[in-house]
């Protein structure tokens, strides 16, 4: 069986690759993913914030000390440089990383700021990372803001970066924009190489005790990955040279193959490795081996976008007439309507 398959104009093994998650902190776990099936690791992501935050801490710490206790010599703090930072320890891991690993390594960077997006987006490339995934995490919570005004901030910051690094980018995006198709269109011809559909916002939740937010996390589960499908589906084919990337829900091989059968590149998986480990992808790959025995098919590349927009005898039911085909065969529980 031939799974190989082209990412971000990379050649990779197969189409399963990890997404960002905890599990790339650790050399080991890194290791066991690429042994179990990994064709490419995406890192967790850096945080900007974060890295402002240590930065503010560090400046508070030493300058104050150093005010506080003017009369104490020259050597009673310790040098900046002897504090290794979230930067630091991000870099150190990329190059960690690419000296371990075969496959290839991609940069997660989340960033605020547009000179913090180009100067980290710089030093990742520099590190080594074979590919930089931007994990826009943005919600427009300004309501003067127009969706065309957040589409440009996404847009502009693409271009900005392209201009910098020469590294493929891939783009990370929410579904919560009115035009999908036509702001992926747009980010290709700004220097996306590859979208990955869909991030998902963490919702923050209500203590009813004592009336403050309070963090949520819920792994995904299989249904959420029908909405990438769909869209992989409509987008597939559509804008040459991009590659289409599905993220959230592949919990099982049958997820892993609707979403290659709908167009997907790659497949990324998260809450189902930090639930069953990096040796679970050596499960979904050969589901997915099995499944292409059964079904004839010799490569990927043989069945991928075989029920896109593009192929099935009804493109329309990717958008309005499945719901209404849905709507009218629903049937209702006995004894609930007379």
């Amino acid at each position: 069986m031939d799974l190989t398959t082209q990412y971000l104009g990379l050649t990779i093994k197969n189409p399963l690759v990890p997404s960002a998650s905890p599990l790339s902190k650790s050399l080991d776990l890194a290791r066991e993913l690429e042994d179990s099936g990994a064709s490419a690791l995406i890192m967790w992501s850096l945080f900007e914030e974060a890295i402002t935050a240590e930065s503010e801490s560090m400046v508070r710490f030493l300058h104050h000390q150093e005010i506080g206790f003017a009369e104490a010599d020259a050597g009673f703090l310790p040098a900046w440089e002897d504090f290794e930072s979230v930067l630091d320890i991000y870099l150190e891991n990329v190059r960690r990383l690419k000296e371990s690993l075969e496959i290839p390594v991609i940069a997660s960077l989340n960033g605020v700021t547009q000179g913090g997006w180009i100067s980290h987006a710089r030093e990742l490339e520099q590190a080594g990372a074979d590919a930089l995934e931007l994990n826009v995490y943005y919600v427009a919570g300004d309501i003067a803001m127009t969706g065309a005004q957040v589409e440009e901030r996404y847009l502009n910051l693409l271009k900005e970066l392209r201009g910098h690094i020469q590294i493929p980018i891939n783009m990370k995006l929410s579904p919560a924009f009115s035009s999908i198709g036509n702001l992926v269109s747009q980010m290709a011809a700004a220097g996306a190489n590859g979208v990955a559909l869909f991030n998902r916002f963490y919702q923050p939740d209500i203590n009813i005790d004592t009336l403050r937010l309070q963090p949520s996390l819920h792994p995904s589960t299989s249904a959420e990955a029908l909405l990438a499908m769909r869209w992989i589906a409509i987008l597939y084919s559509r804008i040459e040279g991009l590659s289409l990337g599905a993220t959230g829900g592949v919990h099982t091989p049958e997820d892993a193959i609707k979403l290659l059968l709908a167009g997907a590149d790659v497949v990324h998986l998260c809450s189902a490795l930090l639930a069953k480990g990096p040796a679970y992808l050596s499960q979904i790959e050969r589901g997915i081996t099995e499944w292409m025995e059964e079904q004839g098919f010799e490569s990927v590349a043989d069945f991928r976008g075989r029920v896109s927009a593009l192929s099935v005898p009804n493109p329309a039911e990717f958008e309005r007439s499945n719901y209404v085909h849905i709507l009218d065969s629903y049937s209702f529980s006995p004894g609930v309507m007379v």
